[in-house]
């Protein structure tokens, strides 16, 4: 990235609170398992959940809040197996994913190390782990 990771969060936030809307966060990656063990997020469920998004179904819908990031995740919706709303109960062993969120929110802290120009409206998102670690 040309700037500091701290200039694009606070130009989002900016951004989302200028033109009032709600931002979404879609995994159309891997569910399952790392790269090699799991799959690829199934399409169906990726059109179902931006589908969702676009109508307005996902801002009425119940929400259960991420222990390691913070965000709210949608804890069911229509045509998608709800285990899906819950990465951690698709994997084989659930401590291998605890360590890839651990580490995903450690190289969080790393982009937004304690020199970081984000304001404390911003870092209060990073992931609880790197709440933490910033701390």
């Amino acid at each position: 990235m040309p700037r500091h990771p701290s200039v694009y969060g606070n130009l989002l936030r900016d951004l989302i609170a200028q033109h009032q809307i709600d931002c979404w966060l879609v995994n159309t990656g891997w569910t399952g398992g790392k790269y090699g063990e799991g799959t690829r997020m199934p399409i169906k469920v990726t059109r179902a959940l931006l589908n969702a998004a676009l109508s307005g179904e996902l801002a009425n819908t119940t929400m259960r809040v991420d222990p390691v990031f913070g965000f709210k995740v949608p804890v069911q919706l229509a045509g998608v197996d709800a285990k899906l709303m819950t990465p951690r109960d698709t994997w084989a062993d659930p401590c291998a994913y605890d360590a890839a969120a651990s580490k995903l929110a450690d190289m969080f802290a790393k982009n937004f190390a304690p020199s970081s120009k984000a304001d404390a409206e911003v870092l209060r998102w990073l992931p609880v782990a790197s709440r933490l670690a910033a701390e």
